[in-house]
């Protein structure tokens, strides 16, 4: 897949209109939304969608209530967006309070229980009083124990469809909502030999402790180029998260560019930056989408450089990534490798792109085809892969 087949979004007709779809977006394809979508009924006037991404289960009350939804995803909300739905990005406990008749709401399991517990009461505290839920999710990523938490909260509720292990149940709200839990959590790592104290809400990857393949390849990276080959030097972090190799970049002396598609994962780094009194760019995006591809509004950057032949593209001296292998759950390495695709667009000629990966995970031929060569660094439970870009000439 090419970064430009990752980017293009496909219409798919529907009632009144187009939904757009695009690879990294989750709901599409997806039997949780799909059982979702054919148990829908409006009720009421308003409505808000919890965690919508391109926007297929709450599409049948579109022209029947007032539809709202918000999203955290870069990827799904510009699908939303082409789609003409109405959305904004924002995590779901940002919703206006006892403002909706009606919540859609597929479980984020794949986000921790942390965040779907948030969501849950997220979703109470919107609901007027006698306002209905729609609740879907799997059997086997907790739909019964989070059933039992959203009743509990809410009140009232059955279970409408049972298809396989989708289940799709309906509550309503008979209670008052109790309070948010609390959202923002602290925790001490030390990386490079540098202590940081990283801040994150609830649904990031690797919550509470640096994921073990971060520090392996902030390891492999310091090993090729030194301490001192960090300094200055502009450093692209693609998918950054709440800043695990951001940070100790940035204390190293890297002019960092932070890109991540997860707005609570950049409300986490942006915060945990400032915690530590360091400075990057960070950027909530799909991929490379936020990056500036030239004219005035690329002149308005404060990281990057024009490289003769690039057709003023942004470009980096060393990129990092420790790329995500899943959307909505499943296993899909499209994101992934748009990530690889993405560093040789964006690779200074001479610059080097590291990246870390699961063992069984084959990038290696990837790599070679786009950078013509690749080296493993370390292998230590996770793989830490070098690639290089051939100076022109």
């Amino acid at each position: 897949m090419t970064l430009a087949e990752y980017h293009r979004l496909t219409p798919l007709p529907r009632p009144g209109g187009v939904l757009y779809v695009k690879p990294g977006a989750r709901g599409y394809r997806d039997p949780v939304y799909e059982a979702l979508q054919a148990a829908v009924i409006p009720f009421g006037q308003r409505a808000l969608d919890l965690n919508p991404g391109v926007g297929l289960a709450s599409l049948p009350l579109e022209g029947r209530m007032e539809v709202e939804r918000l999203e955290t995803s870069r990827a799904a909300f510009r699908c939303l967006q082409a789609s003409g739905l109405k959305a904004r990005l924002a995590p779901p406990w940002e919703a206006e309070e006892n403002a909706y008749d009606l919540v859609v709401l597929a479980l984020p399991a794949g986000r921790g229980t942390a965040y779907v517990q948030a969501t849950l009461a997220a979703a109470a505290r919107a609901l007027r009083m006698g306002g209905r839920v729609y609740l879907a999710g799997d059997k086997n990523r907790g739909f019964e124990r989070y059933f039992k938490e959203a009743q509990a909260l809410l009140g009232y509720g059955v279970v409408l469809k049972r298809q396989g292990p989708v289940r799709v149940a309906l509550l309503e709200k008979e209670r008052e909502a109790p309070p948010l839990p609390s959202l923002w959590h602290r925790f001490q790592a030390r990386l490079l030999g540098e202590a940081f104290s990283f801040l994150h809400l609830p649904g990031v990857f690797s919550a509470g402790k640096v994921d073990k393949a971060s520090v392996l390849l902030l390891e492999g990276l310091v090993g090729e180029v030194g301490r001192e080959g960090v300094r200055g030097k502009r450093i692209l972090d693609l998918g950054a998260g709440y800043g695990a190799l951001t940070l100790p970049l940035a204390r190293l002396g890297g002019e960092v560019t932070a890109l991540e598609d997860d707005l609570v994962s950049v409300l986490s780094l942006e915060r945990s930056l400032k915690e530590n009194h360091l400075a990057a760019r960070v950027l909530h995006s799909d991929v490379d989408d936020a990056l500036a591809e030239g004219g005035e509004e690329w002149s308005s950057r404060s990281v990057g450089h024009k490289v003769p032949g690039l057709t003023d593209r942004e470009v980096f001296d060393i990129i990092v990534t420790n790329p995500p292998f899943h959307v909505g759950g499943a296993v899909i390495l499209d994101v992934a490798q748009a990530f690889v695709e993405a560093a040789a667009a964006r690779l200074k000629p001479g610059g080097g792109f590291f990246l870390v990966a699961n063992p069984f995970l084959k990038y290696e031929p990837l790599l070679e085809e786009r950078f013509g060569a690749f080296r493993t660094l370390l292998v230590r439970e996770y793989k830490v892969l070098f690639a290089e870009k051939a100076n022109r000439g």
